[in-house]
């Protein structure tokens, strides 16, 4: 069996992977607060992980790994943006907006990862779904002294565990003096942090012994990793941005809860990314959503390219320049693996991934592949890591491209490459004309042009009249 090795950030160092239980691998995600479109930012967390979950399950089998990935359906930002709505004038109550906002976004959402190639984890919990666990822990974490009620509010006393800020790597002093923290009449010391606070009348709410209230955001993951996947498991992943307080404070209340028990065994988390160069940010003018790059044309494959040829614990820049080179490389790709049957992937991928997720060496290991002209494994390859997904119905991913489509642009550059290997340039030149009426642009790229690799379709891809070019 391949051995995985990945970097901890609990022990900031790369070690062999070793599961608990080899039948039942087991990992949790944090996933979006679903009150708007995710960005960007949102969609690498989602691809890393999709990545990661693939080589599991193709190291220990689909049916023995367990991905969970939460909704976070409660919140002051879900809230407001249902507010809003009734501001404007909407006149349903709260509650209606609220869930109407939810849905909403929860579709988004998985219409857009599901663009980028991810697949669905096994369980999506939504922590209104969890309230009952969430107050049971919360009552568990009162009786064993680590929270205290005031006010409506329960808070964790974060002093209470020894250990909190190993993760981040901080003592609580100096979280103090260089955090911004809020100081409220209720907490016994600044760092204390909200397991339960209550709800005005308009504010989603549930029943608890401290009064009608909601659950903070910390203690929703804890609650739903511990329900899903036990007190102790595997891997537990996010963006870097989610180490504290987050993950500090899930650390922190979950092995209070369960003192027998050691949570997340490795913790991840991936780099930030910028846009050109810059972080991405309103008041810059480029930020932008996964859909407003699909909607711009943008396949969800080359997106999804784009995110693996950056190693996850490296910060990525997004560039125009990138996603142009992408899309070049997989219509290559594409072009030269038409009609091929996939065999077991290429085993320097596997050890590549292998290898806390070397994307970026698996990448170049494909463009040998591709050199080598081994189609089938260049194919296996790349669907180990959500490349090349072709679809009967809706051909490559992300494309939005019939496999009727694909294979006749794919044809029309095999004969354009005929046409210029014979030294018929004259027709070469005219179909060349001809295909990009057509809506197929074609090129000469750096691979052997005799092997038909050249082209990329584009949005206006008309194929009746690209079929009879090939008449």
């Amino acid at each position: 069996m391949v051995t995985i090795r990945l970097h901890n950030s609990k022990t900031r160092k790369k070690e062999d992977f070793a599961p608990l239980d080899p039948k039942n691998v087991r990992m949790y995600v944090c996933g979006p607060t679903v009150y708007d479109r995710a960005h960007l930012g949102n969609g690498r967390p989602v691809v890393v992980f999709d990545t990661l979950y693939r080589l599991l399950r193709h190291v220990y089998g689909a049916d023995h790994v367990t991905y969970v990935r939460n909704f976070t359906d409660v919140d002051d930002k879900i809230n407001a943006t249902a507010a809003a709505r009734k501001a404007a004038g909407d006149p349903r109550s709260m509650e209606a907006l609220i869930a109407e906002r939810t849905e909403e976004t929860i579709g988004w959402y998985h219409a857009d990862m599901d663009a980028l190639g991810a697949l669905r984890p096994n369980f999506e919990p939504r922590a209104t779904e969890y309230i009952g666990p969430m107050v049971a822990m919360i009552e568990g974490l009162i009786a064993g002294g680590h929270a205290y009620a005031k006010d409506g509010h329960v808070l964790f006393r974060v002093r209470s565990y020894k250990d909190y800020g190993a993760l981040s790597g901080r003592s609580v002093d100096d979280m103090i003096a260089g955090a911004r923290v809020e100081v409220a009449p209720f907490k016994e010391d600044p760092m204390d942090f909200v397991l339960w606070k209550p709800s005005s009348e308009e504010e989603p709410g549930w029943t608890s012994p401290w009064g009608r209230g909601r659950p903070g955001w910390h203690i929703e993951c804890s609650a739903m990793s511990y329900e899903l996947l036990g007190p102790s498991f595997d891997i537990h992943g996010g963006g870097l941005d989610l180490q504290f307080p987050h993950h500090e404070n899930e650390i922190a209340q979950s092995c209070c809860a369960h003192p027998d028990a050691s949570f997340a065994q490795v913790w991840m988390h991936n780099e930030m990314l910028q846009v050109e160069g810059k972080k991405m940010s309103k008041s810059l003018g480029n930020f932008f959503t996964v859909r407003d790059l699909l909607d711009q044309g943008v396949p969800g494959e080359v997106i999804r390219f784009v995110y693996l040829s950056t190693h996850y614990r490296s910060p990525m820049d997004w560039t125009a320049e990138k996603a142009a080179q992408a899309k070049e490389t997989l219509w290559d790709f594409i072009s030269v693996t038409r009609g091929v049957e996939a065999v077991e992937p290429d085993t320097k991928v596997v050890e590549a991934l292998a290898d806390d997720l070397n994307t970026a060496g698996a990448i170049a290991r494909l463009h040998e592949l591709r050199k080598a002209e081994k189609w089938a494994e260049l194919l296996a390859s790349a669907r180990l890591m959500g490349l090349l997904d072709f679809n009967p119905t809706a051909g490559a991913l992300g494309w939005g491209l019939s496999d009727e489509a694909l294979k006749t642009a794919t044809d029309i550059a095999r004969r354009w490459a005929a046409l210029r290997s014979d030294r018929r340039f004259s027709e070469a030149d005219e179909l060349k004309a001809n295909a990009l009426a057509a809506g197929v642009e074609l090129r000469v790229t750096k691979q052997a042009i005799g092997q038909g690799a050249a082209g990329h379709v584009m949005s206006n891809f008309n194929l009746a009249r690209a079929t009879e070019l090939l008449k």
